[in-house]
């Protein structure tokens, strides 16, 4: 065999490859192992690559949602332990909107996201939506599902979420959470 067949033949079994850990998308919302390997579509939305997400940021075009959930308070910590959450480093000018991407959602944070949503949207389910949260993370593909359920007729799905663009080398900023209005 011939070096240049060689090669071919190595292309074919790496792209099958990468096509077997992409998963189909499901029906339904995932509802466990957040973290791993994520669909390349989510019907009616649109999937955005790092360039897309930067134009639709720099032209101030789109409301970002972040979605990653917030670290729970460690089990068996003391109750008069002092504990920080990790920072959160987003893109500039994003909405934190933390445990509106799981599949399952209680009807607290379902209030909570229909809240944010409202308020990023100004009330236009017109305008688009790109939510993101972290490379292979299923939080931000239930999100933006969730929207389109939710009648929103512009969504932007972000998979490469802040790492992506951290990897780019594109500017974060420290971020504190939406307040639940508790």
């Amino acid at each position: 065999m011939k070096l240049g067949a060689v090669a071919a033949a190595l292309v074919l079994v790496f792209a099958a490859t990468a096509a077997a850990q992409t998963p189909a998308e499901p029906p339904g919302y995932r509802l466990d192992d957040y973290r791993a390997p994520v669909p390349a579509t989510l019907r009616g939305a649109r999937v955005l690559s790092t360039d897309e997400a930067l134009a639709l940021w720099r032209d101030k075009t789109a409301a970002f949602v972040d979605v990653l959930p917030r670290a729970p308070r460690p089990a068996g910590l003391p109750k008069d332990a002092v504990w920080r959450d990790k920072p959160r480093f987003d893109i500039p000018g994003s909405v934190w909107l933390p445990d509106t991407g799981f599949g399952a959602l209680s009807d607290a944070t379902l209030r909570y996201f229909l809240a944010g949503l409202a308020r990023v949207t100004a009330g236009d389910k017109s305008r688009l939506i790109v939510f993101y949260c972290l490379a292979d993370c299923w939080m931000s593909w239930n999100a933006a599902k969730r929207a389109l359920t939710l009648g929103y007729a512009n969504v932007g799905w972000y998979p490469e979420g802040a790492d992506g663009w951290e990897k780019a080398g594109h500017p974060l900023e420290p971020r504190a959470p939406e307040s639940r209005g508790d």
